[in-house]
């Protein structure tokens, strides 16, 4: 069963993405050079080909005359292991740390202490 968003909704969803595009979110849908070239970086085109594709984590909630109330999820839900979320957010934490240290946020010893902790940990 395919949903059906209506104008209104698809005009709400690709503005709403297409402003976090804007403001340097990152891309949920990876496009080419030459694609992103073709769009001349777009942020409206992108987030139109995002909903097209399926990757938008944005949801519609419809409210129905019986107060209860429809909603329709923009994104193809995948579930995760544990194991997956928890590698996940270490990639995330890593991520963080290097673009800190990059603009001089942590020091360079902020790694090396929190490696310690879990060598510590590991000996016990």
């Amino acid at each position: 069963m395919e949903q059906q968003f209506t104008k209104y909704e698809i005009a709400r969803i690709i503005g709403a993405r297409a402003l976090q595009i804007a403001m340097d979110a990152p891309l949920l849908l990876k496009v080419s050079e030459e694609k992103l070239k073709e769009i001349r970086y777009d942020s409206l085109k992108i987030a139109e080909l995002e909903l097209q594709e399926g990757v938008l984590p944005i949801a519609i909630s419809r409210p129905n005359p019986r107060k209860s109330k429809e909603r329709l999820g923009a994104i193809k839900e995948e579930r995760l292991s544990d194991e997956e979320i928890i590698e996940k957010a270490q990639e995330v934490e890593k991520e963080i740390v290097q673009d800190a240290k990059e603009i001089g946020f942590v020091n360079e010893g902020y790694e090396e202490e929190s490696e310690d902790s879990e060598d510590s940990g590991e000996e016990k």
